[in-house]
């Protein structure tokens, strides 16, 4: 009877402690799950560890000669692709927003796809306008109207960013879901070639690369480095008014998570707005980003002073952005005469007769100002694109 009752106490002691390791073991991987689930917060919430954070390995481990990454889809170089064109207009933007567009189709052959993203009081303006522009055209164009979505409670504070909307170019990844590849354009930029000149970019772009910019600035005497009182890209920044986003690399990558969180700890430290997130953003990851070169995306900053952007000098300029308003203002005349031509050319009219001679005029007279000495760089690409029989003979006169 002893016997048995110590082995009841032995076996209920044993029992006892048993219940007791379990609890504590459940207990520490409760308290780990929660650690694990902070920590992961964290890193989403702290633009600091965003350098930590790794791709998924079918992005990492993506082919080398892969150009998009949509399942099964292969885009040609051959004229017959369909180019997608991202613009996005607020207020008083419809009439730049338009003369941007006229100008992708005065040079370009291959089909493109305007997507639109606007305010909703804006679309039919937009509508009617192109809805005429397709019968002159013959449907050259396709186009998309799509209405404005910026993160619910912050859509007041998104859309005030900087220039009115311009930060919704931050979640294109969302709001054109069912799109792979787009070429963001600011509103006040034209361009000088066709756009096809852009968008091959896109097939120059490694594996890992989800976006492409053009720098900031060439030199030393950049805003960035002098000025920013907060991360940046490379050496001097880069400029985001002309922007390869190739949103399916985008959306894998997580992008629009990372915005929110950037804005929150930079707000008061970031002057240009969605571009300062954008440079935050390839601060920490440098190798997602290509880099092409100033000529497509040319700016007022080029040629103020002295010519710094030696690839426009040599292959003509591609885009030319009229930023901080220069196409409106006598500030460089150059960039307010291009600007006057394309918005004074009637679609469906002769290109030469209506386009090329007035803005080969309108620049000439303007040769004595700092960019106007570099006029060749304006028309080397219009020419090529929109020849005449005696150019071989004019080229020196330039």
């Amino acid at each position: 009877m002893l016997i048995k009752n110590k082995l009841t106490f032995f076996i209920k002691a044993s029992w006892d402690e048993l219940s007791i390791r379990l609890q504590y073991l459940v207990f520490t991987i409760v308290i780990l799950i929660i650690l694990l689930l902070l920590y992961n917060n964290k890193l989403t919430d702290n633009p600091e560890s965003l350098k930590v954070i790794s791709l998924p390995r079918n992005i990492q481990q993506a082919s080398k000669n892969e150009i998009f990454t949509t399942v099964d889809q292969e885009i040609s170089l051959s004229v017959n692709k369909e180019i997608f064109l991202a613009v996005v207009a607020c207020g008083d933007r419809v009439s730049e927003t338009l003369t941007l567009l006229k100008s992708a189709l005065i040079f370009t052959t291959s089909p493109l796809h305007f997507l639109i993203v606007t305010e909703n009081n804006l679309r039919d303006s937009f509508y009617e306008k192109l809805k005429e522009w397709q019968n002159v055209t013959n449907g050259a164009f396709k186009f998309q109207i799509k209405p404005l979505t910026f993160p619910k409670g912050m859509e007041d504070e998104w859309k005030k960013l900087f220039k009115p909307c311009a930060s919704q170019r931050l979640f294109l990844p969302s709001v054109l879901p069912d799109i792979d590849a787009v070429i963001y354009v600011d509103t006040d930029t034209v361009f000088l070639a066709p756009v096809d000149y852009v968008w091959d970019h896109f097939y120059k772009m490694n594996s890992s690369q989800l976006a492409a910019l053009a720098p900031e600035h060439e030199d030393a005497n950049g805003w960035y480095n002098r000025f920013a009182r907060h991360p940046y890209y490379g050496k001097y920044g880069v400029n985001s008014g002309v922007m390869l986003m190739n949103l399916t690399r985008m959306r894998r990558f997580n992008w629009t998570k990372y915005v929110i969180p950037i804005y929150k700890k930079y707000k008061l430290n970031i002057t240009w707005g969605d571009q300062d997130i954008i440079n935050i953003i390839f601060h920490y990851y440098p190798d997602k980003l290509y880099v092409y070169p100033c000529r497509f995306n040319y700016r007022p900053d080029h040629c103020m002073y002295m010519s710094i952007c030696k690839s426009a000098e040599k292959e003509g300029v591609v885009v030319l952005h009229g930023s901080r308003g220069f196409f409106h203002s006598s500030r460089q005349p150059i960039f307010r005469s291009i600007y006057r031509s394309f918005e004074e050319y009637e679609m469906g009219s002769d290109k030469y007769i209506n386009f090329r001679l007035p803005l080969e005029s309108y620049i000439l007279a303007e040769s004595d100002s700092t960019c106007g000495q570099i006029k060749n760089a304006f028309l080397m690409n219009v020419k090529k694109s929109i020849p005449a029989d005696d150019d071989e003979n004019d080229e020196n006169k330039l």
